[in-house]
């Protein structure tokens, strides 16, 4: 026995990315194979709308800079908490769940931002374009998973995903609103 550790090891994978094991939950295999493809869109457009609020949470500029600084890292948390959420449901239905951003970004709706820092009001757009790209194929996912009789999946989808971002777009929206100014 050593306390040295083995270093530099590899070896095969041990399960393919887009295959499903067997485990006794009372789902066919093509129905758990289904919503984990399903699943894995879903996650890397959440890796990614995560990425796209700590960007605009980095580059925020004007006046209601604190503000949305504040708004940007609250939903940005609440994404990532969404991220977990949808990987352990991969693993839940004996998939694997798309963990490295390279392969996410090969699978992801949601559209690049540019590199730079754009204004407030384009942020805004931005993310709730995204929002918009993700609910659209949530919407599809859950209707979809819940015919093929995934209640699990549809349940997350719905309770957790969908309502997160509808709530999310709702404060983001708020923000577009051109109120008339105050007359003294």
């Amino acid at each position: 026995m050593s306390s040295q550790p083995h270093l530099h090891q590899h070896a095969a994978e041990i399960q393919e990315f887009g295959t499903v094991t067997q485990l006794p939950i009372a789902l066919s295999h093509d129905a758990r194979q289904y919503s984990c493809q399903r699943l894995n869109r879903v996650l890397a457009d959440t890796q990614f709308l995560y990425a796209l609020y700590k960007k605009c949470h980095w580059g925020m500029r004007g006046p209601t800079a604190y503000q949305l600084h504040l708004l940007f890292d609250k939903h940005a948390q609440e994404q990532l908490e969404l991220v977990d959420a949808l990987a352990e449901r991969v693993q839940t239905l004996g998939g694997v769940a798309v963990g490295d951003p390279r392969h996410a970004a090969l699978i992801t709706g949601v559209p690049r931002p540019p590199d730079g820092v754009e204004d407030v009001h384009s942020m805004l757009s931005r993310l709730l374009d995204a929002h918009e790209t993700v609910l659209a194929d949530v919407r599809d996912a859950a209707t979809r998973t819940a015919e093929l009789g995934d209640d699990g999946t549809q349940d997350l989808l719905v309770s957790q995903i969908i309502r997160t971002g509808e709530t999310q777009v709702w404060f983001l929206a708020e923000h577009l609103v051109v109120t008339p100014g105050t007359r003294a």
